[in-house]
């Protein structure tokens, strides 16, 4: 599925993340290693940074220790 420059612009609009933004976490999620704790951490910070959300290392570092030891729920119900 190819994404036109108008879905870029209209997630930029309503979330003031730009195209490149979104392709480069798209590009470390599909080729990083996501048991690999730099990976993880990267991705966390430009989550934080898009979203406005401050994640303190307390909680990077639980949410990296849930991943690296398949703790991720599959339901996202039970995440809460």
């Amino acid at each position: 599925m190819k994404l036109g420059d108008d879905f870029f612009k209209k997630v930029e609009k309503k979330t003031n993340v730009d195209k490149d933004t979104i392709l480069s976490l798209a590009n470390k999620l599909q080729n990083g290693n996501m048991k690999d704790e730099k990976t993880l951490r990267e991705v966390i910070d430009t989550l934080s940074k898009m979203t406005g959300k401050k994640v303190t290392k307390e909680q990077s570092d639980k949410i990296i220790a849930k991943i690296i030891n398949d703790k991720v729920p599959n339901n996202v119900d039970k995440m809460f």
